[in-house]
């Protein structure tokens, strides 16, 4: 009875169902420690990253509303373009604030507004793709390509018409970076705890801007 029982689930798992829940649960034991020792392994060639410099920014009022014209420069170092090519996507922020002083209250925040980009690598293509919140993801040959796409964003409608007071001046706070929140658990904790090593940033750009 117990070698018929042995025997009978031994046929059970060469039935297709739960051949692939077993591979599935395989898979998901294997991948986390495989993102783990990435996440060691990265970062120390990643200490030699540079932030990320706001090269350009201005904002004008248009028909469809506010709009970001932005330059940013920035290289991925060694490390993250590894972790590119391992299949871990990278995910770049883009905040913006418009604040206005008020004498009798805290500054008005009249608008915060974000945008992520996307990045990441396809092994079977051989191409790098971007997408960027709004827009249609588009696919590039090499890596310079897409991270030109990054660098130099389409102009990004921040608010819509009336979101600002005609006339009145606001401090625009402006930043952009690699966004850790996006990364996987694993690589995501080890970045966390070594912030240096995986920060990839600019400073907040300050400017004033006259609502139009």
């Amino acid at each position: 009875m117990r070698n018929r029982s042995a025997s009978d689930f031994a046929r059970a798992l060469t039935t297709p169902y739960l051949l692939s829940t077993v591979t599935l649960r395989f898979l998901r034991l294997l991948i986390g420690p495989l993102l783990l020792l990435l996440a060691c392994a990265l970062p120390q060639a990643a200490r030699a990253a540079d932030g990320v410099e706001i090269k350009r920014a201005f904002v004008e009022a248009t028909e469809d509303g506010y709009r970001l014209s932005a330059t940013y420069g920035f290289d991925l170092n060694h490390g993250l373009e590894d972790a590119l090519q391992y299949g871990v996507p990278l995910y770049f922020t883009t905040t913006i604030e418009f604040t206005r002083p008020r004498w009798y209250w805290f500054d008005e925040k009249a608008i915060v507004a974000r945008q992520t980009a996307k990045i990441w690598f396809n092994v079977l293509t051989r191409q790098y793709t971007v997408g960027i919140t709004g827009s249609v993801a588009q696919s590039y040959s090499s890596l310079d390509d897409a991270l030109f796409q990054i660098r130099r964003p389409n102009r990004w409608i921040v608010a819509p018409r009336g979101a600002l007071k005609v006339g009145e001046t606001y401090t625009v706070k402006l930043s952009m970076g690699l966004d850790p929140n996006y990364l996987p658990k694993p690589i995501q904790l080890n970045a966390l705890n070594n912030n240096n090593e995986w920060r990839l940033a600019s400073d907040k750009k300050s400017f004033l801007y006259k609502a139009e």
